[in-house]
């Protein structure tokens, strides 16, 4: 099986331009692909992992990555799959987040045999007029209305301002094209009308074949987008998302996208996945075990996926090292009220907060699910305090 066919197996991919090409190319470790990752952040989160994980993959069949980090595009902003325009940032603020991706690629990445360019090298200098004369012609009005990123944003209105991000992601694929001798680009479904578009400018500049594909977008059972949470993103730097958090978010997932989860995101042989799927349904937890330990040793480490491991299973099961638990302290005597316990540990609000959570059943406390606001909790020890499904955290009397 080549990786192509590995790709579809798993269920990566979506939508190609030319599947006889770009399965040869593949297969044979001959695409130099590139994807654009725009820093709208200073960290890569859990939206971004299908596309590093593809990077990873082809990487290791022997094809060669270009990351493209948009630190150009990232003045204008991406319309797709929004329904307000981006918030503008700074040159210095786009500058510190293109620095902290690159600390967080090397996880997936070896640059050895990679190449990382940013297109703020080559966008941000372009003569307005010349540009204009230069690519202006290669693009129709009516096509680009007619794509799907424009569709959604027609009705609430669309800056003339995010109307050229199609042709500033087209222009990139043109340019990595002439200057890198890239053949391919790969990225999120949502892109697809981005993708072709910079696919036809290649074409009509050049005359020569270019190519494109797009990934599965991590959806969840629900269709929902997967990576966020009550408290927003779940983020590949643990200085934003623990190690700990980020292993408990995919221990978590809902039972229905565990497998998919698996298929899409972890490095296991397809031979151990199949076996899995056969796994009677009592073992659920043990495949989200693994789901979450393997994503945590390819973004942390294997050192801090055995510690998050320890901490799930000090929770879970009694067994294990809470060390590498989220903790507070709590300044308290040897009693304390359950509410103003929550609220000094922060994990509410307010009392009020407080006494709706616990009257609906939404606070355990060292596996003891608690229902009386008006409880007196000992508090002599550590306590570990879980709230809803996925929020634990170690309360360390001060």
């Amino acid at each position: 099986m080549g990786i192509y066919e590995e790709l579809i197996e798993r269920g990566l991919l979506a939508q190609v331009t030319d599947e006889k090409e770009i399965r040869e190319l593949v297969n044979a470790g001959k695409a130099k692909f590139y994807i654009g990752f725009d820093p709208t952040a200073d960290s890569l989160h859990v939206g971004h992992f299908m596309a590093l994980c593809l990077m990873k993959r082809l990487q290791d069949a022997g094809n060669t990555p270009v990351i493209l980090i948009g630190g150009g595009t990232a003045h204008i902003g991406d319309p797709s799959g929004r329904s307000d325009l981006r918030q503008m940032m700074s040159k210095e603020v786009i500058d510190h987040n293109v620095s902290c991706f690159k600390k967080q690629m090397s996880h997936f990445i070896n640059f050895d045999k990679a190449l990382l360019v940013n297109n703020a090298d080559w966008l941000l200098n372009l003569n307005y007029i010349e540009f204009l004369r230069d690519v202006g012609p290669c693009f129709s009005v009516n096509n680009m209305l007619r794509a799907e990123c424009y569709k959604q944003r027609m009705e609430r209105g669309l800056s003339f301002l995010e109307f050229n991000y199609m042709i500033m992601q087209a222009y990139d694929f043109y340019y990595l094209h002439e200057h890198y001798g890239c053949n391919m680009q790969f990225g999120g479904d949502d892109q697809w009308s981005n993708m072709l578009a910079g696919t036809e400018l290649v074409r009509k500049k050049t005359g020569k074949d270019a190519y494109a594909m797009t990934i599965t977008l991590l959806l969840n059972s629900e269709g929902k987008k997967m990576g966020k949470t009550a408290s927003g993103a779940i983020w590949l730097d643990p200085n934003k998302t623990s190690p700990f958090e980020f292993f408990q978010y995919w221990r978590n997932v809902d039972d229905a996208d565990v497998m998919k989860c698996i298929k899409l995101l972890t490095f296991l042989p397809l031979e151990q996945i199949k076996e899995m799927e056969s796994w009677e349904d009592n073992r659920i937890n043990q495949k989200k075990e693994i789901l979450a330990y393997e994503l945590t040793k390819l973004v942390h480490g294997q050192e801090e996926a055995d510690k998050a491991l320890q901490a799930a299973k000090a929770l879970f099961s009694g067994e294990g090292d809470d060390a590498n638990m989220p903790s507070v302290e709590v300044e308290s005597g040897d009693e304390i009220n359950i509410l103003e316990l929550l609220v000094k540990a922060e994990l509410v609000t307010s009392k009020s907060e407080g006494r709706r959570l616990v009257e609906q059943g939404g606070i355990t406390i060292d596996g003891e699910k608690k229902t009386n606001p008006n409880e007196i909790i000992a508090f002599k020890d550590d306590l570990k305090i879980k709230k809803g499904k996925k929020v634990f955290i170690k309360v360390i009397k001060k």
